[in-house]
């Protein structure tokens, strides 16, 4: 068991009050300003009316107890890479109900965003609410797996509800006292996130920390926190630097099978990072010699001949998680950042749309507008 050590800075409330899309400090990339198209419920008839028409379920129950968990890895060696099928299903069992948060409400957002469905919209932010007032998922009693559900949670959240903060459709504004509610508890979680993942020793350093960083950032937009992104942007440049001059990871080639898989499941929250940073005029594109540009062609030539992972890991590679293609959700904001190769592209458009409940959602959505405009300059040059 890990006891937290108790945060020395109180959480800053500064920024905490909606602010809408204009305001100033912190920004997401530009297709978080999505405007809702509330002709769509309209449109969509009898299937938008049932929509409109339903009750809010019920939340799932706030999970303020300890933070230990089994891990799925249970009883495998130090590679970490033999599911262990008790385990994995005592694990489910315990997190139910914040893995039914999580993907409830990206599910409510993503709705609303697509169709105006209010009822959709109050219901996500309802059971947000819930779980702030009850101080979920902030217990100082936490092992490795807990710990990891808290930043996997907040990163959820946060870029579920960073779409909501910026549209150009203002929904929070007649919202801000569930808006308050929500963010404080954002900040809280936050500042957990960062003293449970800060200061690893570089051996310890791997994806996990890659996805904590990603839910920091993500919660540093929405609560303009420069501390937060600046934490963020140095777990990025510590990621870079542990990519080597082929493109590997050396951390996630320990998971030996697993090793291209995990290769790939860090890829989307350093991408994420970089788009964000970028945003906000950070680009980091080029730190360790383009080591994020390394890694994700390493990836794709992976995918396509795993000859130098099972190499490289000792052990040929499991793809059964690189057969579903929302694991590749990181090409979309990647093709932003970069002028992809026709094999990215490809590989891109014949998989989309993608929706990653962990990355906010419908990530195309948010992503499509601009790399559309890099196509068609490319096109005009």
């Amino acid at each position: 068991m890990r006891t937290a050590i108790p945060l020395l800075l109180p959480c800053l409330f500064g920024g905490l009050l909606w602010a809408g899309s204009a305001s100033a400090g912190l920004v997401p990339p530009t297709g978080y300003y999505h405007k809702v198209d509330v002709r769509a419920e309209k449109k969509a008839g009898e299937k938008a009316e049932k929509l409109a028409t339903q009750a809010c379920p019920s939340a799932p129950k706030p999970y303020t107890g300890k933070l230990e968990f089994r891990s799925k890895y249970e009883g495998s060696d130090k590679a970490r890479a033999t599911l262990n099928t008790k385990a994995e299903k005592a694990f489910r069992d315990e997190t139910q109900d914040i893995t039914q948060l999580e993907r409830g409400v990206s599910k409510m957002v993503t709705q609303y965003m697509r169709t105006g469905d209010t009822q959709q919209l109050d219901c996500g932010l309802q059971w947000m609410g819930e779980w702030a007032q009850a101080g979920a998922l902030l217990s100082s009693d936490f092992n490795h797996t807990g710990m990891s559900m808290r930043k996997w949670a907040l990163g959820t959240l946060s870029s579920s509800y960073l779409r909501l903060k910026y549209s150009e459709s203002q929904p929070l504004a007649s919202r801000q006292q569930q808006a308050t509610l929500i963010e404080g508890w954002f900040a809280k979680l936050a500042d957990q996130v960062v003293q449970d993942w800060g200061d690893l020793p570089l051996k310890k350093v791997n994806n996990h920390s890659y996805w904590a960083a990603w839910s920091v950032m993500a919660t540093s937009v929405v609560l303009d926190r420069r501390d937060l992104f600046d934490w963020s942007v140095q777990q990025f440049r510590t990621a870079a630097a542990q990519v080597d001059t082929d493109g590997y990871l050396p951390n996630e080639l320990k998971r030996r099978q697993r090793a291209l898989a995990y290769h790939n499941y860090a890829l989307p929250p350093l991408v994420m990072i970089a788009a964000f940073a970028q945003a906000n005029g950070v680009d980091l594109r080029g730190e360790n010699h383009e080591a994020l540009k390394r890694l994700a062609e390493r990836v794709i030539e992976g995918v396509e001949d795993q000859d130098d992972f099972d190499k490289k890991a000792g052990q040929d590679q499991d793809m059964d998680d690189l057969k579903i293609k929302n694991k590749y959700a990181w090409l979309e904001p990647y093709c932003t950042l970069y002028a992809c190769s026709d094999d990215f592209r490809a590989r891109k458009r014949a998989m989309e749309p993608f929706n990653s409940f962990r990355l906010g959602g419908a990530v195309t959505q948010v992503f499509e507008s601009a790399d559309a405009k890099k196509d068609a300059k490319k096109k005009d040059g």
